[in-house]
């Protein structure tokens, strides 16, 4: 029976060549959207679960209180990591890790030079928390002395080649030199972490010296078996008051009550390894995070286009019912049951959804590379043909068929042999309504997907034009100047002699640099109350080459001692509660020696203008400039200037002036608005995948309409043919014919304007910095959507206004 049914539709398919290539490209498209998406979701999430004992491990953040805000910090004060392992009994390990920035760090080997990123210090028990295979070295040994180095075996073998590593030393750029005791396997990809070099911390004082008030390290804690994370976080709050009273006392001059009282407070909270990606999204954190709100939208996104796939389907089955129904009136009168042809319609569904899947496969093969540029992603297509994946998809291929076959199955299994035979067969109301249904959710997705689509693309032009509160465009960022040294002032003043080049600054870090931005706590004179920020270090040219504008005061200058000066920003004067706050003094901790607890006098020269040295996604913090004379000197970055819009000469004639003076040191540069467009790597993908979709989505819904607008036309043809006979003009009937449908279309638009508006606004509270969900965004969509249906329908509904009246009336 079954092979009888396989042969029938065979040749059923093969006798509707056009029907079927319809059909499997509609359900093939669907299958390839679906099979991408779920390789994104899947591989989102799939973060941390590798770990060994990831279950266990936690890592511990802070929610800092202050007095008129709330901040989430994803790094905390290096001195906690010791002081719940020896305190908390639950805690069986801890380990911090000191990020040295989001960007490069370059190293030097012999005479080279190497940039890398994801450089980062270590405890020595990170190899036994995180447990990454060592393929040399000892996990309790490889970073328990000063200035040793575990790489990483692709790091080990771009540096050193296929030369043995350990015992050679390297040079960081205003780092130590750090000798290679270990070689680790690469962190795989998806990991919240990745590092290239660990460098211990024994004997460096950002790890050694007491510190439980500013923040520098990200703390993980490895619990016992069994353990309950919220008991272990219940105990926190009497860690803080025993460790950090005696700090704020030194510090502020007052009562860790007092401080409290005040307004300020630590509420220190432990975040699952396996849930920081998709939930965590606190300032300093390691890497970008996702979604899990973005998972679930693109889950949802992948069934829907499936569905509007299946629906597809069962309006081109329904839409040839009058080809069929003779064929089930004399399968019926020859005696075959509503069972057996119920059978050979899911056959005929189901071998076409095998034939969509396999050309879906090869689909997703074919695309995945441009799939993988979209996302930001390293999926493989052989993660689909692997044992434990390639049944349950295939399960999945029969299910989809079996569903999209259902409905059609259903309907022309259910036609009464003597009507059909007599060519009278009318669908029921209920049957129209549950079609129109399935095409108003059809056009419901694709115009929520369209709204996304605008909004996301909105918020980023909204992000890329913002009055940013300096100027990003023809901006040149030069890595790597500590390897200038003494020769930094003299190497600037060069470059500034270069035509084309309007100004040079030196800096440690320049805007975009999430993590580049130090924490920094100051309070005024006589007073205990402190307000915590960010700090960066620049030169006296770096704020009038970026174009950052002053409000009061003046910049740093060469004419004046400014070692102790300090510039604020406009929320630093806010939050500090000045007024006139040029010439007045604030203090913060010696960042050189914490241990004394003293505090070192700055004095206000000036006040420059809120900018933007984040993302959007954090509103703008206190912000405290600082001169590099009182750090040595030395600049970690040069930024420069370019007057014309042909930049590769002037940045070439700066290389030839670098090789100059850093004969052995590579040249590496970026643009500025190019690393601050990388901010909003997520937000980019995000747009790509809804516009890709949403164009899928719609191709595949006005399959669908198509489908429905021959059933209908078809149903209707002696209708049209009375109403020609009658007078009605062609347009009349094109008209009549395609208002029925735009009703579908503008019901669509009611039910998916709240829900893109909701979703919408929900993506839109990850941002700071936002605009507001558009008015024309509805409008857009709409008219996209009733202008895309209205060409879809037309040439039916002009097909059949056409059509000469005798043909469709010569049977009555």
């Amino acid at each position: 029976m079954l092979r009888n049914y396989l042969k029938t539709a065979w040749r059923n398919l093969l006798k509707n060549k056009l029907n079927t290539a319809i059909n499997i490209i509609g359900l093939s498209i669907g299958m390839v959207c679906c099979m991408l998406i779920v390789m994104y979701v899947v591989d989102e999430l799939r973060y941390d679960r590798f770990w060994a004992n990831g279950d266990r491990i936690y890592r511990m953040a802070l929610e800092r209180k202050y007095t008129d805000r709330v901040s989430k910090y994803a790094m905390i004060p290096a001195s906690y990591a010791r002081d719940v392992e020896q305190d908390i009994p639950e805690v069986e390990e801890s380990v911090r890790l000191f990020n040295f920035g989001n960007g490069a760090t370059l190293v030097k080997y012999q005479n080279q030079t190497f940039e890398e990123r994801n450089v980062m210090a270590a405890d020595s028990s990170f190899f036994r928390i995180f447990q990454v295979p060592l393929i040399q070295g000892q996990p309790d040994r490889v970073l328990n002395r000063p200035n040793a180095a575990v790489l990483t075996q692709s790091t080990a073998k771009r540096i050193f080649g296929n030369t043995n590593p350990i015992g050679k030393t390297l040079e960081l750029v205003q780092g130590p030199k750090v000798e290679v005791t270990g070689i680790s396997e690469d962190v795989p990809e998806n990991a919240h972490l990745a590092y290239t070099i660990l460098i211990s911390t024994p004997g460096a004082p950002f790890a050694e010296q007491p510190n439980h008030i500013s923040f520098s390290a990200h703390t993980y804690l490895l619990l016992r078996p069994g353990t309950n994370p919220a008991v272990v976080q219940g105990k926190f709050p009497a860690i803080v008051e025993k460790y950090a009273a005696g700090e704020v006392q030194r510090n502020f001059g007052v009562s860790f009550k007092e401080y409290l009282k005040a307004g300020n407070g630590y509420f220190y909270f432990l975040q699952p390894l396996q849930s920081i990606h998709l939930d965590s999204h606190l300032e300093a954190e390691l890497k970008p995070n996702g979604s899990r709100t973005l998972v679930y939208i693109f889950s949802v996104i992948a069934a829907f286009v499936l569905l509007i796939a299946c629906v597809n389907f069962m309006n081109l089955a329904t839409a040839r019912s009058s080809e069929r129904a003779k064929e089930v009136g004399i399968r019926k009168s020859l005696g075959s049951t509503k069972g057996q042809l119920a059978a050979q319609f899911l056959t005929e569904s189901v071998l076409l959804s095998m034939f969509s899947f396999g050309l879906a496969l090869i689909l997703v093969a074919v695309l995945l590379p441009a799939f993988n540029d979209l996302a930001r992603k390293q999926l493989s297509a052989w993660s689909l043909l692997q044992p434990d994946t390639l049944p349950q998809m295939l399960l999945v291929a029969l299910f989809i068929g079996l569903l999209a076959g259902s409905y059609p199955a259903g309907v022309l299994s259910s036609f009464e042999p003597i009507k059909v035979l007599k060519g009278k067969f009318f669908s029921t109301n209920q049957g129209h309504s549950l079609r129109n249904g399935l095409v108003v959710f059809q056009f419901a997705i694709s115009i929520i997907l369209i709204i996304s689509t605008l909004v996301v693309f909105t918020q980023l032009r909204f992000i890329q034009n913002k009055e940013l509160g300096f100027a990003k465009e023809a901006v040149v960022n030069l890595q790597g100047a500590g390897f200038l040294g003494p020769n930094t002032e003299a190497f600037k003043q060069e470059v500034t002699q270069i035509a084309g080049v309007a100004g040079v600054g030196g800096t440690n870090s320049a805007p975009g640099n999430q993590n580049g931005f130090f924490g920094i706590i100051f309070h005024k004179e006589g007073e205990s109350e402190t307000v915590t920020g960010r700090g960066t270090v620049v030169d006296e040219a770096y704020l009038p080459t970026m174009k950052m504008a002053m409000v009061a005061g003046r910049t740093f200058s060469k004419a004046f001692n400014d070692s102790l000066s300090v510039i604020l920003n406009e929320e630093a004067v806010r939050q500090l509660g000045f007024t006139d706050p040029i010439g007045k003094k604030v203090f913060s901790p010696d960042p050189f020696n914490r241990a004394n607890g003293a505090d070192v006098p700055l004095t206000v020269v000036g006040v420059v203008k809120d900018f933007h040295f984040q993302s959007l996604h954090q509103r703008i913090a206190p912000l405290f400039v600082l001169h590099n004379r009182w750090f040595g000197r030395t600049d970690n970055q040069i930024v420069v200037r370019v007057q014309t819009d042909n930049l590769q000469p002037v940045v070439a004639r700066i290389e030839s002036l670098w090789k100059r003076y850093l004969p052995d040191q590579s040249f590496h540069y970026s643009f500025l608005d190019s690393d601050w467009e990388a901010l909003y790597q997520a937000e980019q993908v995000s747009q790509r995948i809804f516009g890709v979709f949403s164009l899928l989505a719609i191709f595949i819904a006005c399959m669908g309409l198509l489908g429905l607008a021959i059933y209908i036309i078809q149903q209707r043809t002696k209708e049209i043919g009375i109403r020609k006979v009658l007078g009605a003009s062609v347009a009349s009937i094109v008209a009549l014919l395609s208002r029925d449908f735009l009703k579908l279309v503008f019901i669509a638009l009611l039910i998916a304007s709240p829900i893109a508006r909701y979703a919408m606004n929900s993506w839109l509270e990850d941002f700071a910095y936002r605009i507001d969900v558009p008015w024309w965004a509805f409008v857009l969509a709409g008219v996209l959507a009733v202008g895309i249906a209205l060409l879809t329908v037309s040439y039916q509904s002009i097909k059949a206004a056409l059509m000469n009246p005798v043909t469709s009336l010569r049977s009555e």
